[in-house]
């Protein structure tokens, strides 16, 4: 009897073993798998299980969250959702998360381990923290008037603090819904199949991952590069430019589409927009010395973070002369995304410092307490002051007796750069519409505000000529930033 006992004792305890081994086994192992597997739904139920954190602009929300009812309990809402799709993106239970929602997707879903003090506790509790908020560094009216400004033409706009790098907006248009993807069923899959498809690309943010040709809005950067080069010491000198003008090593001439452009100076050529003189200052210069000045600016950087990624904006680095003074004016292969040449006009109108963009202010725990503060980076100098104020001077000139004269705002200083410029090579895209703008209130000079505008425009060609349909957009924003 004892034998059988101790056989049986032994069984089971072998039998606890083989139990333990597989939990083990299974927890350890294989955790992975079974919780990567798409039939296991409890870490969907558990991640809408409750509220998610709220994207704050000036203090107040502009998402929130609603009890469906259904076993993934808890389904995005967004206030204005048009407006701050370019900000928030969506946080969908069927298609993930994207912008401000992806970056930040810790904090407002509770996973991060920074929302607690002790994040072993709530692992072996498992317990679920309530997510923290996100505010940004948006503000309403000049968001708004942005979006307005656009009007649903296929445009984007970006506007920076020049000395501390908020994004004060950031507008894409056409826009869409996010309310419209953040459940689960048919009518979601609906909506992700027409967005998705819709020729306009309502999805795509226009401001931060497309990049444009920006035609004679680049001749700030050249500006720059002459000036700080000592290619050009004097503003008010003639340049030796000749109009025509022949590009090296072709029998291509370059003409301007304004006149009196022949050995202008500097100073004349940035007012009436003469490609001649930028693109043979372009060939003076150089590649190194027009690919260094575009880098100082943010060109051929694809690390750059709102936190969302950015689109690297392009300066080649492999061109012979003809298509280095092509790309002095904007032309060629140069790109960049309307945050790009927000920045360009920030570091001017902040005496050359650059001080790199940023959207998310601080990140907070469900009580309100700072989890973090915004994640600074280091400015840098893009341009010495002194060429940085000869350029000031030659913007504030374009506003006040050229084509940025629909950008000025009375009681405000003004600086503008109108371009024009097309996709590909084939002559037959859409044109886009230009305009690079700073303001500063005049009796308070440490209020600035920049701004880059684009929009597609089929009268974009003229943009040189009477501003375009980007200029006022831009004075709205401005001027919205300025009250």
């Amino acid at each position: 009897m004892i034998r059988c006992i101790r056989h049986a004792a032994v069984f089971s305890l072998l039998l606890l073993v083989a139990l333990l081994a597989n939990s083990s086994r299974v927890q350890v192992l294989t955790a992975d798998a079974y919780a990567g597997n798409p039939a296991n739904r409890r870490a969907a139920m558990a991640r809408y299980g409750q509220p998610r954190g709220a994207v704050l602009v000036a203090g107040r929300p502009v998402t929130g969250s609603r009890d469906s009812g259904g076993r993934l309990r808890y389904e995005r809402t967004y206030t204005e959702g048009p407006l701050y799709a370019p900000v928030t993106g969506y946080s969908s239970q069927s298609y993930g998360t994207s912008l401000v929602e992806r970056a930040e997707d810790g904090i407002l879903a509770g996973t991060d381990d920074r929302l607690t003090t002790f994040p072993w506790w709530d692992e072996m509790t498992g317990a679920r923290r309530p997510g923290g908020d996100v505010a940004t560094t948006i503000r309403p009216a000049m968001q708004r008037a942005a979006f307005d400004g656009l009007g649903g033409r296929k445009g984007a706009v970006a506007a920076v603090e020049p000395r501390t790098g908020r994004i004060l907006a950031l507008a894409s248009t056409p826009s869409y819904d996010p309310n419209l993807l953040s459940g689960n069923g048919r009518s979601v899959t609906d909506a992700w199949r027409r967005l998705t498809g819709a020729a306009d690309q309502p999805m795509l943010n226009r401001a931060i991952r497309q990049t444009y040709p920006p035609g004679s809005a680049f001749k700030v950067v050249t500006a720059a590069a002459a000036l700080d080069s000592g290619t050009v010491p004097d503003i008010d000198a003639p340049t030796g430019a000749p109009d025509p003008y022949v590009l090296p090593g072709t029998t291509a001439r370059l003409g301007n589409a304004a006149g009196d452009c022949a050995d202008a100076s500097l100073k004349d050529a940035f007012l009436v927009s003469c490609d001649t003189v930028f693109a043979h200052l372009g060939a003076e210069i150089g590649l190194p010395g027009m690919v260094a000045a575009a880098r100082r600016f943010g060109f051929d950087d694809d690390r750059l973070r709102i936190p969302s990624p950015v689109a690297r904006s392009n300066f080649d680095t492999r061109m012979d002369t003809a298509q280095v003074a092509l790309s002095a004016i904007g032309r060629y292969d140069t790109t960049a995304t309307p945050l790009q040449m927000a920045m360009v006009a920030a570091a001017v109108a902040n005496d050359g410092v650059l001080t790199p963009p940023y959207l998310v202010e601080a990140v907070t725990d469900a009580r309100g307490h700072t989890v973090a503060p915004a994640p600074h980076q280091p400015s840098r100098q893009a341009i010495g002051p002194a060429a940085a104020r000869q350029l000031q001077e030659m913007m504030t000139d374009v506003v006040e007796n050229g084509a940025g004269a629909q950008a000025a705002i009375e009681d405000a200083v003004v600086g503008g750069r109108t371009g024009a410029a097309r996709h590909g090579a084939d002559g037959e895209s859409t044109p886009y519409a230009w305009f690079i703008s700073w303001a500063k209130a005049k009796e308070d000079s440490g209020s600035a505000v920049a701004v880059a505008v684009v929009v597609e425009d089929p009268a974009a060609e003229r943009a040189d000529i009477s501003g375009g349909s980007a200029a006022p957009i831009a004075r709205a924003v401005m001027r919205a930033a300025l009250r």
